[in-house]
């Protein structure tokens, strides 16, 4: 894939960001006004399931009551990962980088503008997984985002330059 051009690697971080944006919070909506009030919807048997919850932790709701802490720590990682993206990289290193700034912005989203109030708002979580954990599409953004760069940073040396 090699290195992005300067002008096209903001536009393309911020439009993989801006998907992920949008799609996690069309999904959002749509959880909040289809499963409010109802019991957990069979996906897949119970091993996948539609279950809505509003976390005010981190991931595994660590952290419950702490939201104002969550709302800057992802303040800081957003404008961290938007510098980072502006710095010279291979495509495969920004696609990584731009899914996470697109879970981690729509998260800071909720964290500022969803109840009970600015900054104290909670994550609206819905796809339940066996009972281990609930989430949501900027999750899954964030880990697959996360598990691609490191699938990338084990690659020989000449192979993540050239990627």
């Amino acid at each position: 894939m090699g290195n992005i051009t300067p002008a096209r690697r903001l536009p393309l971080a911020l439009g993989i960001a801006a998907i992920v944006l949008v799609l996690d919070q069309v999904t959002k909506f749509w959880a909040v006004h289809a499963l409010t009030g109802r019991g957990p919807v069979p996906v897949l048997g119970e091993f996948l399931q539609f279950r809505l919850r509003y976390n005010s932790g981190a991931a595994f709701s660590i952290g419950t009551g702490s939201t104002w802490f969550f709302t800057i720590v992802t303040a800081v990682a957003v404008g961290f990962l938007l510098w980072y993206v502006t710095r010279p990289q291979t495509k495969g290193w920004l696609v990584g980088l731009a899914l996470m700034l697109g879970g981690a912005t729509t998260h800071l989203a909720d964290r500022l503008f969803r109840a009970p109030g600015f900054a104290q708002g909670h994550v609206v979580d819905f796809i339940d997984y066996n009972g281990w954990f609930v989430g949501n599409v900027a999750d899954i953004a964030l880990v697959g985002g996360a598990v691609w760069l490191v699938l990338l940073g084990l690659r020989k040396p000449e192979m993540a330059a050239s990627d």
